[in-house]
């Protein structure tokens, strides 16, 4: 899928045709026709528009010949018939003198949130928009951060009333997003990091000098910037918490399921030997040899009375031990 964009007087428009300059072209899993259409018209390396469409890409700058390539991590909302709630797939930003092209594999809740942010995108200011949308990613994945915790919560609340391994497994798949979210996260602080290195000037080669000659440095952007690695390593504090959180969560209630579980058993064990006290005395009586009171008419009331007796000193006598 191939939508265009571009900013016109204070509004971002989607637009029809790939001429004109300063757009932005967000492809969604594109089709060959799709990136030969790209290739052809903006001159783009087809190399850096596959590079997103890989599952296991990770992170960083390229820069060559007159094109930069922002690949970072950006969150990912799974079905609801999916098992874990989150994991990450990359987005990559490809920038040059003339239009900015965004491709991921899947329609994405970054550039949804992006189209519809306060601030909304300039494709003309090639450097701010694409600051902010690494700062959109940042704030995205705090806020599915939040939905985490939120429904971490929720499990708890069905563990205190359940002795059953569902929500463990539950928490065990949130622990899998927390995992997907804290290595997408540092990953993509080693690029903001690099981003941040070129524009001090801490990086002479020719791949920077391409990526401040196409993402010019403003003085408004430096601030957003800051804000954006700020943003990331926030995130990253609250997904090592969160898991930290989990596991220690998931293991506090590991036990108190066996714990619950032993519980169980040393009760039924209780039970089977009150039980067991009205079999041993109807086993001695029911012995076909001459037996006393055999010919006494309240024998039978006699031996009935004497169980229930034998079977409430022995509960008491359990009760008082505290042996279940």
């Amino acid at each position: 899928m191939l939508k265009i964009y571009k900013t016109i007087q204070n509004s971002i428009l989607e637009m029809t045709s790939l001429e004109g300059q300063n757009l932005w072209v967000d492809l969604v899993n594109p089709t060959e026709e799709e990136l030969g259409r790209i290739c052809e018209r903006f001159h783009t390396d087809i190399d850096l528009l596959k590079a997103p469409l890989d599952y296991e890409e990770r992170p960083r700058i390229e820069a060559y010949d007159g094109q930069v390539l922002i690949l970072i991590s950006m969150p990912n909302f799974l079905t609801e018939e999916s098992q874990i709630l989150y994991n990450t797939i990359p987005l990559g930003i490809i920038v040059t003198e003339e239009v900015i092209i965004t491709v991921a594999l899947t329609s994405s809740m970054l550039i949804d949130q992006f189209l519809k942010s306060k601030i909304f995108p300039v494709t003309q200011k090639r450097t701010r928009f694409v600051l902010q949308m690494l700062y959109n990613n940042a704030r995205l994945f705090l806020s599915c951060l939040k939905q985490i915790d939120k429904k971490s919560t929720e499990i708890e609340k069905y563990l205190h009333k359940s002795s059953k391994n569902k929500e463990l497994i539950n928490l065990l798949n949130l622990e899998k997003s927390l995992v997907y979210f804290t290595t997408s996260l540092r990953s993509n602080e080693s690029v903001l990091e690099k981003l941040l290195r070129t524009y001090l000037r801490k990086v002479h080669d020719e791949e920077s000098e391409i990526t401040v000659r196409v993402l010019k440095k403003y003085e408004e952007d430096e601030d957003l910037l800051e804000d954006v690695i700020t943003e990331n390593k926030q995130a990253i504090d609250i997904a090592d918490i969160y898991s930290n959180i989990l596991n220690g969560t998931m293991d506090a209630f590991a036990s108190i399921i066996s714990n619950n579980l032993n519980i169980v058993m040393k009760f039924l064990a209780s039970i089977t030997i009150v039980m067991a006290i009205p079999t041993i005395i109807t086993s001695f009586f029911g012995m076909n040899v001459l037996l006393p009171y055999q010919d006494r008419p309240f024998a039978y009331v006699g031996i009935i009375i004497l169980t229930l007796v034998l079977m409430i000193i022995g509960a008491l006598f359990i009760t008082k031990k505290k042996m279940y």
